[in-house]
């Protein structure tokens, strides 16, 4: 039997969980998640379910920018394609349809965003304009 779409708050839910259950015990980027979390994985968890409702149900629970508190993080290139395969992963284990495939897509895109802008930040702040 085929898995059904993400079409709620609980199906983010379990998404979200799911995934964060499985980057906390990776070997290559658990670590970095357990550092900078720390005990406040709740509060990164409930962040998480309004960012994935917000873009995938356009239920506006989310505001804020997502990336400042990721430009400082120790990560390149390979944990950014580990993150990615961890989401691909746990999102075909759940769920099958059109928004399962746009929360890749969109996971796919903020990957390499983030991948871009933290790569320009540490470039910038070697070499600054003045």
């Amino acid at each position: 039997m085929a898995n059904k779409d993400i079409t709620n708050l609980e199906d983010i839910q379990l998404m979200v969980n799911t995934f964060y259950s499985n980057v906390r015990k990776d070997e290559l980027i658990g670590s970095i998640f357990n550092e900078k979390i720390g005990d406040r994985w709740t509060e990164h968890l409930e962040k998480m379910y309004r960012f994935w409702q917000t873009i995938l149900l356009e239920e506006h629970t989310y505001s804020g920018s997502p990336f400042p508190p990721h430009k400082q993080l120790p990560v390149e290139k390979k944990h950014f394609a580990r993150w990615m395969e961890i989401f691909t992963e746990t999102v075909d284990n759940l769920f099958e349809g059109p928004l399962a495939e746009e929360a890749k897509l969109r996971g796919r895109s903020m990957a390499e965003i983030f991948n871009h802008k933290i790569e320009y930040f540490r470039h910038e702040a070697k070499h600054p304009l003045l």
